[in-house]
């Protein structure tokens, strides 16, 4: 008995042995390969490239050459020859006014020119009568004298009543309202029949192609502004409408909006820009060298940015997450005002799967 027992006790130490070797060998392989397998990522070397440094104001379009049209006579509307949103020329006609009130005063006045021109007549030729009576000695001083003296004053009298009828009649001309210059009629809100006066407005014409944009940029900046700088004129959605550049800065500040005006020239088409209309004016203040990264290297956490970048640690290249503080986008690329240097290494793809020290295998850039 006791003989079979050390039998079977020497092979199970052997058979323990055994398994004992065949566990060592599974676990080996890590060891061997020294380590966890990097995560392959593609990268791209960060480069320097020129970044427009700019603030975005919003500014309104306004027309350089823009007329509220009042009648400058009393009256009712007889006809209206335009609409709303009509293209018209300097001088074309756009309304009419009830001028036969008027044209009655012009007849009376014209009537009554002809009168005195008639007595001013009569006493041009009873003056040079009187003088020959005079120089052949039937008259005295006396009567020539006094026949110069009623000449004189029906000249004086005729004078005035031509005057007097030529702004009768120059008065006619204001019943009837013009384009005062070429552009575009705006709302009309009256109707032909409505008693019109000289505080009633008719309506406004703007001219299309003689635009600029107001911008207010705050005091502070003031010392920044100069003639010259370019400004990009956009749309909600950050397409450029017109490049334009400041050709007026106002020599004070607005003490209500505590703000400097200054002035683009506009030159876009009506279909693009129009008077009155509020578009975002992108100022350029300098151009600066950047650090420039694609905009697939860039990762938020908490409201703060972040970009992995390819760091040697020993024998191993691991993901570094670093924060960067953004600047303006250019094109596809975040511009970067701190947290990268020119040469360092990002990563573009799987960022979503990485951490911070996350080994990783660079496979470009």
């Amino acid at each position: 008995m006791r003989s079979d027992f050390r039998r079977w006790f020497k092979i199970g130490v052997v058979v323990v042995a055994v398994a004992a070797v065949g566990c060592q060998k599974k676990a080996a392989p890590p060891a061997a390969a020294g380590g966890m397998q990097g995560m392959p990522v593609q990268t791209v070397t960060v480069a320097l490239a020129p970044v427009p440094q700019t603030t975005e104001f919003v500014s309104t379009i306004k027309s350089r050459r823009s007329a509220t049209l009042q009648p400058q006579v009393s009256g009712s509307l007889t006809a209206i020859l335009a609409h709303s949103g009509d293209h018209v020329k300097a001088g074309q006609t756009l309304m009419e006014i009830d001028r036969r009130q008027q044209q009655a005063t012009v007849a009376s006045q014209t009537a009554t020119e002809r009168q005195k021109k008639a007595l001013f007549d009569y006493h041009t030729l009873e003056l040079d009568r009187q003088k020959k009576l005079f120089d052949a000695g039937v008259t005295s001083r006396d009567t020539m004298q006094q026949e110069d003296q009623a000449y004189q004053n029906s000249k004086a009298d005729y004078e005035a009543s031509v005057e007097t009828r030529k702004a009768s009649q120059q008065q006619l001309d204001y019943y009837t309202v013009k384009a005062p210059f070429d552009g575009v009629v705006g709302d009309i809100p009256v109707h032909v029949g409505d008693y019109v006066s000289p505080s009633t407005a008719l309506t406004t014409v703007d001219g299309s192609n003689d635009l600029e944009a107001y911008i207010y940029v705050p005091a502070e900046r003031s010392a920044d502004i100069r003639i010259g700088l370019a400004v990009d004129l956009t749309d909600n959605n950050g397409k450029v409408l017109e490049q334009s550049k400041i050709d007026f800065v106002s020599p004070e500040v607005d003490p209500s909006l505590q703000a400097v005006l200054v002035k683009v020239p506009v030159h876009a088409t009506p279909e693009i820009l129009r008077n009155a209309q509020l578009v975002k004016a992108r100022v350029v203040w300098a151009i600066k060298s950047m650090p420039v990264v694609p905009v697939l290297a860039v990762s938020r956490q908490g409201g703060q940015a972040f970009v992995f970048v390819v760091r040697k640690q020993g024998p191993m290249t691991l993901a570094q997450q670093v924060p960067v503080t953004l600047g303006d986008t250019v094109g596809n690329s975040y511009s970067i005002a701190s947290g990268l240097n020119a040469g360092d290494k990002v990563i573009v793809s799987a960022t979503q799967f990485l951490v911070n020290n996350m080994p990783v295998v660079p496979m470009g850039g």
